[in-house]
C-alpha cells in the first residue's frame, strides 16, 4: 500500500492558537456557541463535562451538575483524578475556503469536512513530547504507518479495507506526557460522510470488541459505563478498553465518527492509563471536528 496523498489541499494551519495556554478552551473571534464552528467556544464546558462525568461516573452519590461547579480541591478523594487533566494550547477553528459552510452545515455534503485536515488534529498538552514523527511528511502520514497500530492478520485486511473504502488522506499527532502516557490520534479522511458511517459501525466499532485489534491490546472489551463527554450529536462514538491482566502496557482506544472523518484515539502507558485525560483527549477532538 502506498502513503496517502495531499489531494490537492492546502497548505497546514495550526489547530492551537499562539495565545497562552488553557484547558482547551477556544473559540474563534465572531463565532457564535450556536453554530457548528462556534462550538469550539464551548471546550472549556465540555472539560467541566469530563471532570464532573468521570467524578460522578465514580461517586455516583450528586449530580453531574454540583460537581461541576467545584473546584478540584473540593472533591474529597477524588482531587487527584480531577487533577488528571491536561493543559492544552489554546483551540480555534481552523480557516475555512471562501464560502465553504462548516461540516455539519453543510447542505449538499453534510459532514464534509473542507477545511485542511492538518489543521483538524489535536495539539500536544503543554509540557508533553511530541512523538515528531507521527507528523509525517508535510502532515500527511503514511497509511502503513497508521496501520502498525493493528496486530496481523486484521492489519492487512484493515489496509484493504481502507484501499475499498477510498482513503484520502491520514493526519496524526502524538505526545508523551509526563507520566509516561503515550497519545496517538488518527484522523482517516473519506469522501463522503456515508462512507465513514458505514466503517465505523460495520467494521471499526463493534458492540461488544473492536472490530480490529490493536498491538498490545489483542484482548479489549466495550467500555460501556465510560461516560461521553463530547455533547456533540453529529458525532459517534465508541470506547474500548483492554481486560485485565494487562500487557506490557495498560491500553485505551476510541473511535470517532465525524462526518467524512474518523478519528481513531489510542492511548496507553505503564500501569494504569488515566480516565480523565482519555476523555479529555476525545472531548477536544471531537470539538475540534465540529
Amino acid at each position: 500500500m502506498s502513503g496517502t496523498t495531499s489531494d490537492g489541499a492546502g497548505a497546514a494551519s495550526g489547530g492551537a492558537g499562539a495565545a497562552e495556554p488553557v484547558l482547551g478552551e477556544g473559540g474563534g473571534a465572531g463565532s457564535e456557541p450556536s453554530s457548528p464552528r462556534g462550538r469550539l467556544r464551548g471546550a472549556a464546558s465540555a472539560l467541566r463535562w469530563v471532570t464532573a462525568a468521570v467524578v460522578f461516573a465514580v461517586a455516583g452519590t450528586t449530580t453531574a451538575y454540583g460537581i461541576g461547579r467545584l473546584d478540584r480541591g473540593d472533591l474529597p478523594g477524588l482531587a487527584a483524578e480531577a487533577g488528571g487533566l491536561w493543559e492544552f494550547p489554546r483551540l480555534s477553528s481552523p480557516p475555512l475556503p471562501s464560502d465553504s459552510p462548516a461540516p455539519f452545515a453543510d447542505e449538499d455534503r453534510p459532514g464534509a469536512h473542507h477545511a485542511d485536515p492538518r489543521a483538524l488534529v489535536l495539539p500536544a498538552p503543554k509540557g508533553a513530547v511530541e512523538d515528531r514523527a507521527l507528523r509525517g511528511s508535510d502532515g500527511w502520514l503514511a497509511t502503513e504507518d497508521f496501520l502498525s497500530e493493528y496486530v496481523e492478520p486484521d492489519r492487512a485486511a484493515l489496509g484493504q479495507l481502507l484501499v475499498d473504502t477510498g482513503l484520502r488522506h491520514v493526519t496524526a499527532r502524538g505526545w508523551t506526557t509526563e507520566d509516561g502516557t503515550r497519545t496517538r490520534v488518527y484522523l482517516l479522511h473519506f469522501g463522503t460522510a456515508a462512507v465513514v458511517d458505514d466503517l465505523f459501525h460495520r467494521h471499526m466499532a463493534g458492540l461488544n470488541v473492536p472490530g480490529h485489534r490493536v498491538r498490545g491490546a489483542e484482548r479489549a472489551v466495550s467500555d460501556q459505563d465510560l461516560p461521553d463527554t463530547t455533547g456533540i450529536e453529529e458525532i459517534r462514538r465508541s470506547v474500548y478498553d483492554e481486560t485485565r491482566p494487562y500487557g506490557r502496557e495498560h491500553v485505551r482506544q476510541g473511535y470517532l465518527s465525524a462526518g467524512d472523518v474518523l478519528a481513531v484515539v489510542l492511548q496507553s502507558r505503564a500501569g494504569t492509563v488515566g480516565t480523565v485525560p482519555f476523555l479529555q483527549t476525545l472531548a477536544l477532538q471531537s470539538q475540534l471536528l465540529t
